[in-house]
């Protein structure tokens, strides 16, 4: 085959494009090396941390006994998935997480966003970083003790829920609050809400910074009122923040946590508070079946990745902000 010689210069300018893209990318790299430096023990830590393991999620395909060695176990393919999808405990505790997950979302994101909104509307400086700081306070607090105050505050003898009920006549007898499994579910969107809704304004606060206040003014000059603003320049303004963290936030939708559901569970109401955080547990430590509790976290792992990229591709066809 003849070249032409059209063809041997198309070629040498695309090998000059490669090469002119590797220097670019050489003498990028050169001029930011502190911070490639820095970046260095954080890709060491991902590497040990997170990709090493994952060699254990053999463990998942296996009928794993610690005390034979790793290549004596017994191969048994997808027999912990099947039993785990029959079986009846693990489809309840699907519930649980799925059913807490979401009420800690939309009460997480609606309250979170109205307490920025209102900070963001005081003008008295002095007043909003008091506001500022007991909101903030709860999220520093360990669980243990979060747990401690909230079953006190919960307690039939003598909380101070029960006893405020009784004083206006709402009840006539002390509520076993953390005694029936149908009160769970709400206690624990609540107590999510108290413990960690200040923190979560402060991403809202700083994007409300990066709004143009000529925004403001030229709403005002048009008669916009002040709920008029919020709803159409407060809003929009942080809008891509709050689609960024909705993806975020979907990606994590079976990660329920762990502390509240062990601290705040118990036997009356454990068929609302175990989640799968806790069935990994119990299964994987108390009952000593490993592969099942393996199963159970790729489980979890996979519908996460999935939930990730499936709401990131939405909001990229929906022309909104995404995260790649």
């Amino acid at each position: 085959m003849i070249k032409t010689k059209q063809q041997d210069v198309t070629a040498d300018r695309i090998l000059l494009g490669q090469k002119s893209g590797i220097g670019l990318f050489l003498e990028k790299l050169v001029k930011q090396r502190v911070l490639v430096l820095m970046s260095v023990p954080f890709l060491i830590w991902l590497v040990i941390f997170k990709y090493i393991p994952l060699w254990g999620w053999s463990i998942a395909f296996q009928n794993y006994k610690p005390a034979k060695a790793f290549s004596d176990q017994k191969w048994v393919g997808l027999k912990q998935f099947k039993f785990m999808f029959s079986d009846d405990r693990f489809l309840l505790v699907l519930r649980n997480t799925l059913a807490m997950s979401l009420i800690n979302f939309v009460l997480g994101f609606v309250t979170a966003i109205t307490l920025a909104i209102l900070l963001n509307e005081l003008r008295k400086v002095a007043f909003k970083r008091v506001v500022q700081t007991i909101s903030y306070l709860p999220h520093f607090i360990s669980w243990v003790v979060a747990a401690t105050i909230i079953q006190t505050v919960l307690s039939a003898d003598g909380g101070v829920l029960n006893e405020i009920l009784m004083g206006l006549g709402l009840i006539k007898e002390p509520i076993l609050w953390l005694g029936e499994g149908k009160y769970f579910w709400s206690i624990l969107g609540i107590s999510e809400v108290w413990k960690n809704v200040g923190w979560n304004t402060i991403i809202y606060l700083a994007a409300m910074t990066t709004i143009d206040p000529a925004q403001y003014e030229a709403a005002e000059i048009d008669g916009a009122g002040r709920f008029q603003r919020i709803f159409h320049v407060t809003l929009p303004g942080i809008r891509p923040v709050i689609i960024i963290l909705i993806i975020l936030n979907l990606g994590q939708i079976l990660e329920t946590g762990f502390e509240p559901q062990y601290l705040l569970g118990n036997g009356p109401n454990l068929d609302y508070s175990e989640n799968l955080e806790i069935f990994i547990l119990k299964y994987g430590m108390n009952l000593g079946n490993y592969s099942l509790s393996v199963a159970a976290g790729i489980f979890k792992t996979v519908i996460s990745i999935v939930l990730l990229f499936s709401a990131n591709y939405l909001s990229k066809r929906l022309g909104q902000e995404r995260l790649f």
